[in-house]
C-alpha cells in the first residue's frame, strides 16, 4: 500500500481541531488549531539541531497541504 506523505485527520473529541499527520521521516501530527506539534520520532542531540532547521518548512508544508484538499473540498 502506498502511505501519502500527508494525511487529514479530525477526531470529534476535538471538534474544532484538525490534524494533519506527516508519514515519512521525521513522522509527526500538527494541530492546526494551536499549531502544537506531536513528533513520533526520538531524536539525539545532534538530530534536534537539524530538525530545528527543517521544521518550518515541515509545517509550511503540512498547512499548504492542508489550503490544497480544502480547496478541493469548495470547488
Amino acid at each position: 500500500m502506498e502511505i501519502p506523505k500527508f494525511l487529514l485527520a479530525d477526531n470529534t473529541d476535538h471538534p474544532s481541531s484538525i490534524f494533519i499527520v506527516h508519514t515519512e521521516y521525521p513522522r509527526f501530527i500538527i494541530n492546526l488549531e494551536n499549531d502544537e506539534v506531536e513528533w513520533f520520532e526520538e531524536f539525539s542531540k545532534e538530530d534536534e539541531e537539524e530538525l530545528a532547521n527543517e521544521t518550518e518548512s515541515l509545517i509550511e508544508a503540512a498547512t499548504a497541504f492542508y489550503d490544497r484538499e480544502v480547496s478541493r473540498y469548495e470547488d
